[in-house]
């Protein structure tokens, strides 16, 4: 006597249901695939980018100090070189290509250098594109100045990160 009465209506409503939602995480499920594909591909393309375009590792203890004239001061790079401002040194040893990075040369505080002058280049050389490069950690100008270029770790120094060292050091100068 218990027992519901379940009318075929009811039954055929619940398949139908059933079989709609199938259907429909069929569809879903290419848009899905895609989708995972898409940012599978995109994250492998930025690693292999990334890997490309990545400066060697800072390694201190590979650190040379260079002192020579500036025969150039170049705000850009050319064309294959290393992206930011470089120098170009003579020293006793031949020319060398110092890269100050993007910031070097910018904003307040910044290494101001012109042809002519001498100065100490700290720094790691490194084999880029098949070219020697002084990848710059510090510069020491005629006057005594130090400017720092990038961290021990090889990051470049950023004009606010120059700022936020003076007002720590209490230092009525921007840098150095």
């Amino acid at each position: 006597m218990g027992e519901p009465i379940v009318r075929q209506s009811e039954i055929r409503m619940e398949a139908s249901n059933h079989e709609s939602n199938g259907r429909l995480a069929m569809r879903q499920l290419p848009t899905r695939l895609c989708t995972f594909a898409v940012l599978f591909l995109l994250i492998s393309f930025s690693r292999s980018l990334q890997a490309q375009t990545r400066v060697p590792a800072h390694d201190v203890t590979q650190e040379v100090t260079l002192k020579g004239t500036v025969s150039s001061v170049l705000m850009n790079a050319a064309p294959g070189a290393i992206a930011g401002s470089h120098l170009l040194l003579v020293t006793p040893a031949g020319p060398v290509d110092a890269s100050l990075g993007r910031f070097g040369l910018k904003g307040n505080g910044a290494l101001s250098v012109a042809a002519g002058e001498q100065i100490e280049a700290t720094g790691v050389m490194k084999m880029i594109h098949d070219k020697p490069i002084l990848l710059v950690r510090a510069v020491k100008v005629s006057s005594g100045d130090v400017y720092t270029i990038r961290t021990e770790h090889g990051f470049p120094v950023s004009p606010k990160a120059r700022e936020r060292a003076a007002k720590n050091t209490g230092r009525t100068e921007l840098s150095r």
